[in-house]
């Protein structure tokens, strides 16, 4: 079989080009979309190039109409052993050369065409019966038949072994020269190993030692995972990387595989991708072209376009910008120079109400004060909840119980439109004291298929507010005055992954953050490690502290929101034989972290759970005088 022509060693290289200059977005899911098109799941997937070609161009004139600029042949299961399986072995060559044809008609000048292949479906040796030789002779004969129908590039991907993916490689390689990109991909466990054990660090050395262009982490569990390994992966190798994630992991309603990722929050992953470093973005099973069009929308906001400024502003109108000095944070609000004079501050969490009638909780602002309580923290739709506006319940609480509010304010429900007029109006009605939040996905609420927006995260929304401050506008344009909002931002110390914690935070305060909350902390040896890492940045930290409720809850902390609470305090809980008692042990808990806290942090969050307000106010008895 002879090496690539020519035409296919030109577009190799203008890919390799490109991925150099840019970040490149390819396509989604084609079993996903053939499955939603009717197209029973126990059918050979790649037959359908020869049987069906119109629903399959259909699906990838679909992806070139949602951004992707790579299309991958639906030939995933095209080598031998596959479809074997369904008896359409000797149709390999016609296959994998309709699915092809069939990218290649979608793509016109808009795409690049991957030569997709996938793993045999098989084991082979130590573990299984076939030898390397014979892995090697069939994927090279898919290699060869795709290679023969031109396409442009080729993407291995969903390798569970190493040593399998070893064999595809050289394969192609041996099937199509030197000249042609190929980009391969693993797919890991939740900890990051390949199936056969092989770690990050592994696998990502002899990926770098391999003959290919691109290496990256496709289909796995989910974002979460493949952005915690390519971050490793990105360590280990100067080759460019990629990431292809399915959207979550499936699971059946009313007999169907449903897919829970919504565009919206794969689209928040995509942005961390990039900021990562990763080079190739796309989506594996469950990503449709909703989900594909959000990540072009975020690779539009990060992508690096030299024409972009130029064309929009000239430099001559970017030199007459000007930036107001900032207001020093003791003049924003009582809570400003409370902090700016580094006195110890203590805020009680206060829910919006459900309905309209905040009754409820303007007495219990009113008690928060009675107790010299510095602040009310109003969160904004916490848990993806439908509830009266944060900001309504912030003016209620400042001008009817007399006491400073701390306005959450979420990026999920609003584009940076709507932002920047809520923060202005937030400004001018006198609520100066934000906590800045990225906001929890609507699936993780009671309103599961509510549309998220997420045109920035929490570090975008600390940007535009600091701006704001310098009066300035989401464009950077002057606005004529500027706000005098203090600047909070949200902080885990009981982050799972805490060096990309670390990295949000130092993004948080170079943007703008003048103090941070915690989420709740139990494990007060992560908060000293935590702090111990951020103290260059000498902002004042405010630890979040809840009181526990009974034995369940600290279970649903360690099980559901994964907050570390250390063993003795779950067996005290455990202790407790009533709900008086179980009650009254939490806030001894409580307090005994608030006596602990004092010298290690600026102020702390006192949750009071489920509306029970004084249980708040007598944690923070043990704060004593302030």
């Amino acid at each position: 079989m002879p090496v690539a022509e020519p035409p296919t060693q030109t577009r190799a290289a203008e890919f390799r080009k490109k991925i150099e200059s840019k970040i490149v977005v390819a396509d989604g899911a084609m079993g996903t979309m053939l499955y939603s098109k009717g197209i029973f799941i126990n059918r050979c997937f790649d037959e359908l190039n020869v049987s069906a070609p119109a629903l399959v161009k259909e699906i990838h004139q679909e992806y070139v109409k949602a951004g992707a600029e790579v299309l991958e042949t639906n030939t995933f299961g095209g080598n031998r052993v596959r479809l074997g399986a369904f008896g359409f072995a000797e149709k390999l060559r016609a296959i994998n050369q309709a699915g092809v044809r069939l990218a290649r008609e979608a793509a016109g000048e808009k795409a690049f065409v991957a030569g997709a292949i996938g793993p045999l479906g098989t084991q082979i040796e130590p573990l299984g019966p076939m030898s390397y030789a014979e892995a090697r002779a069939i994927f090279r004969e898919q290699a060869e038949a795709l290679l023969a129908a031109g396409v442009d590039l080729f993407v291995l991907e969903t390798f569970y072994e190493l040593s399998e993916l070893r064999e595809a490689i050289h394969a192609v390689r041996e099937a199509a020269g030197p000249d042609i990109v190929v980009v391969a991909q693993v797919t890991v466990e939740d900890d990051g190993r390949l199936r056969d054990g092989a770690s990050t660090e592994t696998f990502t050395r002899a990926l770098n030692d391999l003959p290919v262009d691109v290496i990256g982490v496709n289909c796995s569990a989910g974002p979460k995972v493949v952005l915690e390994t390519i971050e490793k992966m990105l360590a280990l190798t100067a080759k460019p990387t990629s990431a292809m994630p399915n959207a979550g992991l499936p699971a059946t309603v009313e007999g169907r595989n449903i897919y829970l990722c919504s565009p919206e929050y794969i689209a928040q992953y995509a942005r961390r991708f990039l900021q990562a470093g990763v080079r190739l973005i796309g989506g594996c099973c469950g990503t449709t072209p909703d989900h594909i069009k959000n990540i072009c929308s975020e690779v539009r906001s990060l992508q690096p376009i030299q024409h972009r400024s130029t064309v929009i502003i000239s430099e001559e109108a970017k030199a007459e910008v000007k930036r107001l000095p900032k207001i020093p944070m003791a003049e924003k609000s009582q809570l400003g120079a409370k902090l700016a004079a580094g006195k110890f501050v203590a805020f009680v969490e206060i829910l919006p109400p459900r309905g309209v009638n905040a009754s409820k909780e303007i007495e219990g602002a009113r008690l928060c004060r009675d107790a010299g309580i510095d602040c009310i923290n109003v969160p904004d739709g916490p848990r993806a909840s439908a509830r009266l506006s944060a900001q309504v319940t912030c003016q209620l609480i400042q001008t009817q119980a007399g006491i400073e509010a701390v306005l959450h304010f979420c990026c999920r429900d609003r584009n940076i439109l709507s932002i920047q007029s809520e923060l202005l109006g937030a400004n001018t009605v006198g609520i100066r004291n934000l906590i800045c939040i990225t906001g929890d996905p609507p699936r993780m609420g009671t309103y599961p298929d509510a549309t998220a927006v997420f045109d920035v995260d929490s570090i975008g929304l600390t940007n535009i507010v600091n701006n704001l401050n310098q009066g300035l506008d989401i464009g950077g344009n002057p606005i004529g005055s500027q706000t005098s909002l203090l600047i909070g931002v949200g902080a885990n110390p009981g982050a799972l992954n805490m060096d990309e914690e670390l990295r949000r935070f130092a993004w948080k305060m170079e943007a703008g953050a003048e103090y941070v909350v915690t989420q709740p902390v139990f494990d007060l040896d992560l908060l000293e490690y935590f702090l111990k890492r951020t103290g260059q940045y000498r902002v004042p930290v405010i630890a979040g502290i809840w009181p526990l409720t009974s034995f369940r809850n600290a279970e649903f902390m360690v099980n559901e929101l994964r907050v570390p609470v250390p063993q003795e305090y779950m067996d005290r809980m455990r202790r407790a034989d009533s709900a008086e008692k179980a009650r009254a042990e939490g806030i001894a808990i409580a307090q005994e972290m608030c006596t602990r806290i004092r010298s290690m942090v600026q102020g702390a969050q006192l949750s009071a759970p489920f509306g029970r307000y004084e249980m708040a106010v007598q944690v923070a008895q043990a704060l004593g005088e302030r």
